[in-house]
Order: structure tokens, then sequence, then C-alpha cells
């Protein structure tokens, strides 16, 4: 059965020492970041794994100024593609993107789609606490659905003043970080900034447009049937203004994957709630195991015909991947 990963991690060295000095502080971890080759098509054999679809780890290049996040954006944008180049039909690309340069992100996106073939952008939540339903980034948004190409939104912790009102409190600093971002944090932003998304109309703005999240849904699965019901048009619920209803955009413009959560309750969850042509393999590599990934994969209960959607034919499909 052929496999494609998507929520799958590298970086360099100098980017690591400069804006994502903060990101690992382990030398193994580094390694597994940096090495686009022997290294990583090695564990990608070993745990059966075909394709990796790559993306700048975070933070990115989002709480960054506009120059430095042209600079750096266009530098691992370009040692990405020569990866790409080396290893073609092993590794795929996301761009990485000067989102706080709407302007030049989409250019960017341009040029790493149409010249080097990348299958879309990784965009790591917020933008300097600025979120993609502001009309200031909607170029970004219009330029992707004009090539084609989907965006995947991926966690980052939420702004400073969220994290010192809703998650400093009375324990350890360190249980402060961990509740923000993987405890916690991180789902809670990106499931509401895909909410965001919707209510501000940039679906009916941009129809074609598709989003991929990870995490099995952020959490947006358990809460399906709510929003339907508060935004169900019934006579209690607000008035959206929107073409569809809330639900409609979740199951209609939002993909989903694994990536590191490798729990059957919730991977049932899911596919009641949006089936199975919506769901799409990950792994979180290298902060999570592609071989425990592999193995969750080939031990949920599904038919072969499911099986391989999830496995690689829903990607070749969104993605316009090569069919093996």
């Amino acid at each position: 059965m052929r496999t494609i990963t998507l929520e799958e991690h590298f970086a360099t060295r100098p980017f690591l020492e400069g804006p994502g000095r903060h990101a690992v502080g382990q030398d193994e971890l580094t390694n597994r970041l940096c090495d686009l080759d022997e290294l990583r098509i090695g564990e990608m054999d070993a745990a059966g794994i075909d394709v990796q679809v790559l993306s700048l780890t975070a933070p990115g290049t989002e709480q960054l100024d506009a120059a430095d996040a042209r600079h750096w954006a266009r530098t691992v944008n370009d040692h990405l593609a020569d990866a790409v180049r080396r290893h073609p039909g092993r590794l795929a690309g996301f761009a990485a993107l000067p989102v706080a340069d709407p302007a030049a992100a989409a250019d960017e996106l341009s040029r790493m789609v149409e010249t080097h073939g990348f299958v879309g952008a990784m965009i790591n939540g917020h933008i300097n606490g600025r979120y993609l339903d502001d009309e200031h980034f909607w170029p970004v948004l219009a330029r992707a659905e004009r090539l084609g190409v989907p965006l995947y939104l991926h966690p980052t912790p939420p702004p400073r003043p969220v994290i010192e009102a809703s998650y400093t409190g009375n324990f350890p600093d360190a249980v402060s970080a961990a509740l923000a971002a993987p405890g916690w944090g991180w789902h809670i932003e990106t499931a509401t900034h895909v909410l965001r998304l919707v209510l501000a109309g940039v679906f009916d703005r941009y129809p074609r447009l598709q989003v991929v999240i990870g995490h099995m849904g952020e959490g947006l699965p358990f809460m399906l049937p709510r929003l339907e019901r508060v935004f169900g048009g019934s006579a209690m619920s607000p008035s959206t203004g929107l073409d569809r209803g809330v639900v409609d955009y979740l199951r209609q413009n939002v993909h989903y994957t694994f990536s590191g959560f490798n729990f059957e309750p919730n991977f049932a969850m899911l596919r009641a709630q949006v089936g199975v042509e919506r769901i799409m393999f990950s792994a979180d590599y290298p902060y999570q195991s592609m071989t425990e990934a592999r193995q969750f994969l080939d031990d949920l209960p599904l038919d072969a015909d499911d099986r391989d959607r999830i496995a690689h034919r829903n990607a070749e499909a969104l993605f316009g991947l090569p069919v093996d």
C-alpha cells in the first residue's frame, strides 16, 4: 500500500540558529530536521513511508517582520526545492510564505508552485497576532485559489496576551507552556482560526480554496454537532450572512490529517463527522514516529478501499501528486 504523509517537517541549520533557535534543543532532533537525504529517506524506507510532503518547522516565518520573513522564506524554500529535485517521487514541498507581506507571500507561493512544483503552502497560525480572516491577508488566499493549491494551517502558540490571560495560572511556567501549546492551546487556536475563516466569509469569496488541518481536526469534529445547532439557522441562531451553513464549509473546504494523533476513538469521530474522503495520513516527523503512525494506519478497522484513500489517494487528488 502506497503511503503519503503531509505534516512532515524540516529545517536548515542557519534557520535553527536564527528564527528557529527556540524550536528545538536536541542534537538528534536537529539532525532529523536538517537531513533531507540518507537519514530521512532511510527512516522513511524502514517505516514504510513512500512520500513525505515537507514543510518548514514551526515557528516558521509567521512571527518575523516582513523583511526577515521574505529572506527566510525564499532561503528555506530554495533549500527544500533542491532536496525535492534530489529525491523525485519521495519528497514534495509546502512553501513557507512571508505572510507579513501578503503581496510578497502570494508571489512566493506562485514561484514555488509554478517554478518548483510545490503542492501548497504551510502557514503557522496567526501572523504576529493577526489572523487570515483579516482582509489584509486575502491576496494570499486568492493566489492559492487561483493556483489550485491548498493551504495547510499548522498550530502555533497563541498570542502573548492570550497566553497571559488564559494559560498562566497557579502552576509552574513549564506547565503553562505545555498548556498553551501541545497540551491544549495549539489545537484550540487552530480550530478557532478555521472558524474565523468560515465566519468571515472567506470560503464564499474563494469557494475553491481548500484548507488542511492536522491532529484529527484540532477538536473540531467533536464540536461539529454543537456548531450546527448554534449556527444552524434556527430562530435562536445569529445571522452569519454566509451562503451555506457553517458546518458545510468544514465538510467541503477543509481536509483533516492524523499528524501524531494515533488515537482510534478520535479517528472514529472524525470519520463519522466528515467521511473518509476528507481524511489523509500524516506522521508529524520528526516530532512523532513514522513507524508508529504507519502501524496505526495499518491497524485501523477499515476496508481496503478506505485505507487506500486515507493512505494516498485523497492526497494524490487534492495535491495533484503523481499516482504510483
